[in-house]
């Protein structure tokens, strides 16, 4: 892992959304607490934190014993309603970080999203964040068949960006996602703005950066290329 006040260069970056771009907590925690009451699955904080990052595609299948697919997709809108209901908010330097790729000619499309997120629920959250979208779309549960941490959704972004994984900068603040991230062939960047930089340096997923939040990142565009400045401090 590198050392504090880093510079890298990549040709594109790839957001995830929950935890990294936006805080969706409250949100969340209160539609876990209604499904662990309606499942009788719990202690719904415990499985709010052990499900981080993936898709509730998954992680409904797997708490609430949900096989049949229409159900499946009617609870997880109901579970994605309660989130938005929690009102979803921009994390500290999202908003500043993204308008900045949104808006140059040379990256607004080279960047994107890689939500865990239903297609329903990703854009509605991040309107109500005041998050802008990617120009070129964004990536979620629906578009792979395997979630987070399996690399598809990360090798979805890249493709989506036309860089190939190795050029790409994946920027997670989930275990799961940094592991995609990884095994996708992509540079990541741990942000600790739902997990511990202790846990994430103990977890294995070897980030080759690592930041207290966004606001600890510096974007600029060189020669049609995203340099970002790092303070790993």
């Amino acid at each position: 892992m590198a050392e504090s006040n880093t510079t890298v260069t990549v040709d594109a970056v790839l957001f995830d959304m929950d935890g990294t771009l936006i805080d969706s907590t409250p949100g969340v925690l209160k539609a876990w607490y209604t499904f662990s009451n309606d499942y009788n699955l719990g202690d719904s904080g415990s499985i709010a934190h052990a499900t981080h990052g993936r898709r509730l595609y998954d992680t409904l299948k797997e708490y609430c014993g949900l096989v049949e697919e229409d159900h499946l997709l009617k609870e997880i809108d109901r579970f994605e309603d309660e989130v938005i209901q929690g009102g979803p908010m921009a994390l500290p330097g999202a908003v500043d970080m993204v308008s900045k790729l949104a808006s140059h000619p040379s990256s607004k499309s080279k960047w994107t999203i890689v939500t865990s997120a239903s297609n329903k629920y990703a854009p509605r959250a991040l309107e109500s964040a005041g998050v802008p979208l990617p120009s070129i779309g964004i990536i979620t549960a629906n578009d792979v068949s395997q979630g987070k941490p399996h690399p598809a959704p990360y090798l979805a972004g890249a493709l989506k960006c036309s860089i190939k994984p190795n050029n790409c900068l994946v920027v997670e603040d989930a275990i799961s996602g940094l592991k995609a991230g990884h095994a996708a062939g992509c540079r990541t960047l741990a942000v600790c703005t739902s997990t511990a930089r202790s846990t994430i340096i103990e977890s294995g997923t070897n980030p080759d950066f690592i930041v207290s939040d966004l606001t600890k990142v510096t974007i600029d565009i060189v020669d049609g290329r995203i340099q970002l400045t790092l303070d790993q401090s």
